[in-house]
């Protein structure tokens, strides 16, 4: 089982590329930085993680340039986005942006992606939030024409272009990893239908780790390899027998989560982690 840690990046947390530096030295697989382009200051839709929403929510980088800075400065280090709002993206922009930071980094990217909480933000961006998970499908299939063919096009519902070219291609073939993020009734027809893995997050009273046979189920059913699916789970319980335990269950990628915060707060913590994993 490979570890990670995902922490947003602000102007008050470690920096980029000093976490991704410190990541490596340690021996973990990857890092994973969020996105939020903003937050409504109407705060109408609830934040799944409790009544306050934390300020690095509105502070975070973008998570392509913050990717870049860690790339930079490292070898072997995944570089995650944990995850990527499609839903508010357009898809030939972002397309161009994964295969970048792929050649950049020589094949380091996992392209993680979910369809967001936030109906307001999302709106800012033009997309209906009932209609998000149709828009991001879309916009994903899209993005595996452009990155995989010469002369790509594509012509559905929300995206919409005829044949175009564009480069660089992802040096991963046929391209990054797709890792789906999300637990809800239809997150597996998702993975199965366009992704690569399955990402979901680890909250008190529930255990999706728990789901996981179901995954395998399904994909084999759909005419997949069930091994072809990875499986990450986000904040992960840094524990011995939790994490002994994950791996028994299957999973390949435990990532702990880190709060916002400067490097005197963060080493110290990943040194810890590094502790328990090794």
């Amino acid at each position: 089982m490979d570890f990670g840690v995902v922490i947003f990046p602000t102007e008050y947390t470690i920096r980029p590329d000093e976490i991704a530096r410190a990541l490596e030295e340690r021996g973990f697989e990857s890092v994973w930085f969020p996105e939020h382009t903003h937050i409504p200051a109407s705060r109408r839709s609830p934040w799944p993680g409790g009544a306050a929403l934390p300020k690095e929510y509105w502070h975070s980088y973008d998570p392509f340039l913050a990717l870049t800075a860690a790339a930079t400065v490292t070898t072997k280090l995944r570089l995650g986005t944990g995850i990527c709002l499609v839903v508010e993206r357009d898809p030939i922009v972002t397309a161009k942006e994964v295969a970048t930071l792929d050649r950049i980094s020589n094949g380091r990217v996992l392209f993680g992606i979910g369809g967001g909480w936030n109906a307001e933000e999302m709106e800012n961006h033009g997309t209906d939030f009932k209609k998000r998970w149709r828009v991001l499908r879309e916009r994903v299939l899209a993005m595996k024409e452009i990155w995989t063919k010469e002369e790509a096009e594509f012509h559905g519902e929300f995206v919409r272009f005829d044949k175009i070219w564009s480069h660089p291609k992802p040096v991963q073939k046929p391209h990054p990893p797709v890792i789906m993020g999300g637990d809800g009734p239809k997150t597996f027809d998702r993975v199965v239908e366009f992704g690569n893995g399955w990402m979901p997050i680890s909250r008190p009273g529930q255990n999706p780790v728990a789901k996981i046979p179901v995954l395998r189920q399904q994909a084999e059913k759909a005419g997949r390899d069930p091994k072809s699916i990875s499986i990450s789970l986000f904040f992960a319980k840094p524990d011995k027998a939790a994490l002994d335990a994950l791996r028994t269950a299957g999973v390949d990628r435990a990532i702990f989560g880190l709060p916002s915060e400067g490097r005197d707060a963060i080493l110290p913590k990943l040194d810890a982690f590094a502790q328990l994993i090794h």
